[in-house]
């Protein structure tokens, strides 16, 4: 059974740093693609950084430079390094996975994820 467990948010002043953590098991990483997406009130779901099978990882133009992707496999663990946070970073934050899954470009939106973290809530003052 695949879970996803996020935790790390919390309220930060612009320009300060979170990273955030996702508990990932029943998973094998070397075929499953993997994710971070926000969402705010009244607003979809929006892809913030991905990663490949191999950890290859791309991003969001608007989090790019500032974001970092990263997995910890003998840790069962994602992390999404934010650095340098804007008061528009402002948003519930969910880690994502869907299994027999190599290149995350194909997954197209959200709902081509399947299992995904309770999410954590990250509050930036301007």
């Amino acid at each position: 059974q695949v879970q996803l467990v996020e935790s790390g948010g919390g309220s930060v002043e612009a320009g300060g740093s979170l990273r955030l953590s996702c508990f990932v098991s029943g998973v094998n990483y070397e075929s499953t693609c993997m994710a971070w997406f926000r969402q705010t009130p009244n607003n979809e779901r929006e892809l913030v950084a991905k990663m490949d099978f191999d950890g290859a990882t791309g991003y969001a133009d608007s989090v790019k430079d500032r974001f970092t992707f990263s997995r910890d496999i003998a840790n069962n663990t994602l992390y999404l390094q934010m650095n340098d946070l804007k008061f528009e970073d402002t948003a519930v934050y969910y880690c994502t996975a869907e299994p027999r899954c190599y290149f995350a470009d194909y997954l197209t939106g959200p709902d081509r994820y399947r299992y995904w973290g309770q999410g954590t809530q990250v509050a930036v003052s301007a």
